[in-house]
């Protein structure tokens, strides 16, 4: 898949580059990291079945990073390739959201969490999809083709382990016990969520927020899940503060490449 050459709305003329560069690394880090997480499951997958989905979702959200990521680099202007966005950053420049680096866990935490970020992220690229930036806007209708086929297969999983056997509602309930903290970062808007939607660039958050919303309390009502209650929101991903699991994550991701400097295939 390859991605835009250029960003062509007039819009950027006005918006800080840097804003915008600040933004699309948000995009492409979140899908780049959580791409590395899931690509740990090859091979060790509950069944095959899931082993092969699990490995074909990975590949779609990195394929999506190397488009944003290269978008990023031609808005920034310096010549810096999606592979050097990827592999020679250091943990605070990185810009993903907290919930997509937390530990894969057992399966059910590994779906839960998927699910969490399949809710936000369609909502987010469905809004996407008609921003003034071209280039924005292109990547967001590719990509949104095959995060539909996310979200269905998350949704299904979710509302049959969790209205399953005891032991798979037990393990879905934990998850979700677990992870909903690090879902308000993916949906709160901050001073550049505020700016690029005033540019036009990025969608009102807070809509995207009002779908996740109801799309996530449809599916828990199927699934006899509850929300865990008085929870304190965790952030800080989208401004380069992550938490402990970062660091040994990039320090795997980036060994090879930083080991053998401009090494191709």
């Amino acid at each position: 898949m390859s991605a835009p050459t250029t960003s062509s709305t007039e819009n950027i003329a006005q918006l800080d580059k840097a804003q915008l560069f600040d933004y699309i690394l948000r995009l492409g880090d979140t899908a780049l990291i959580l791409g590395q997480r899931l690509s740990a499951w090859c091979g060790h997958a509950p069944a095959l079945e899931e082993d092969i989905a699990v490995a074909n979702t990975a590949l779609d959200l990195i394929g999506q990073a190397k488009n944003w990521l290269s978008l990023a680099g031609d808005v920034e202007g310096q010549g810096r390739t999606a592979d050097d966005l990827a592999y020679l950053r250091d943990e605070r420049r990185f810009r993903n959201a907290l919930l997509v680096e937390q530990p894969n866990g057992d399966f059910g935490q590994t779906l839960m969490r998927q699910f969490l970020f399949d809710v936000a992220h369609y909502h987010l690229l469905d809004r996407l999809k008609d921003s003034t930036d071209q280039a924005v806007s292109e990547i967001a209708q590719k990509s949104i083709k095959e995060v539909a086929y996310h979200l269905e297969r998350s949704t299904d999983l979710i509302i049959r382990l969790g209205d399953g056997t005891e032991e798979s509602h037990r393990r879905m309930q934990d998850a979700l016990d677990k992870l909903w903290r690090f879902t308000g970062e993916l949906m709160t808007a901050d001073e550049l969520d505020i700016a690029l939607w005033e540019a036009g660039v990025a969608p009102d958050m807070a809509r995207v927020k009002a779908s996740f919303d109801s799309y996530t309390a449809e599916v828990f009502r199927r699934a006899h899940l509850e929300l865990p209650e008085k929870v304190f929101m965790r952030k800080g991903g989208k401004t380069g503060v992550h938490s402990e699991h970062m660091g040994p994550l990039l320090a795997e991701m980036q060994s090879l490449h930083r080991a053998h400097p401009g090494a191709k295939w």
